[in-house]
């Protein structure tokens, strides 16, 4: 059974950076896309950054030049920094495989105060 373990999260301050990981068990994720989401109070999870097996990778046009995702194929993890963040990046996020997602781990909130 494939569990997503996401962990980093906390409160900081606006220009504050946080580094989120994810842990991956009970499946590879060397030939996935992978990717992290968040998702607001009383809005929809939405995608913010995607990692290809090749390493490319894409990023919601929000948090472009400010968070980076990277990945650990040995160990099956997946990692967002986060930095200059925002109040508006307040939310819970989540690491998924982005072409067949799994079931939804915890997540790990963020809150960024203004």
């Amino acid at each position: 059974q494939v569990q997503l373990v996401e962990s980093g999260g906390g409160l900081v301050q606006s220009g504050g950076s946080l580094r989120l990981s994810c842990v991956v068990s009970g499946s590879t994720i060397r030939h996935h896309t992978m990717g992290w989401y968040r998702q607001a109070p009383e809005k929809q999870r939405e995608s913010v950054a995607i990692i290809h097996p090749d390493g490319n990778t894409d990023y919601e046009d929000a948090v472009k030049g400010r968070f980076t995702i990277s990945r650990d194929n040995a160990k099956t993890t997946v990692r967002l920094q986060m930095n200059s963040l925002r109040a508006e990046d307040t939310a819970i996020y989540y690491c998924n495989y982005a072409n067949q997602p799994s079931p939804w781990g915890q997540g790990t909130q963020v809150t960024v105060s203004s």
